[in-house]
């Protein structure tokens, strides 16, 4: 999967590391938790979780750097979707 960001398409890939990177950002214990935390999700969080999947996919860019990007909030919530999909089936 992958989201332009500034004119570039960048990897969204979940890991197992960045999953683990979810889980202990967003305080989960479970898939399950993390499941239902999804649900509720702020920009900024939006932006963490599009940050990690990137690491995921071989680059580095913090959520502070990608928040002075024009993202399409609309285009990284069905690239972090489907990042998901492809991860975990």
């Amino acid at each position: 999967m992958s989201l332009d960001v500034a004119g570039q398409k960048r990897v969204l890939c979940l890991t197992l590391g960045a999953l683990a990177e979810i889980e202990s950002a967003f305080g989960c214990a479970s898939l399950a938790d993390l499941q239902a935390r999804m649900r509720r999700l702020s920009a900024a969080e939006l932006l963490q979780l599009v940050s990690i999947l990137i690491k995921g996919g071989g680059e580095q860019i913090e959520p502070d750097g990608l928040a002075r990007l024009n993202i399409q909030p609309a285009a990284a919530a069905a690239a972090v979707a489907e990042a998901f999909r492809a991860g975990v089936g």
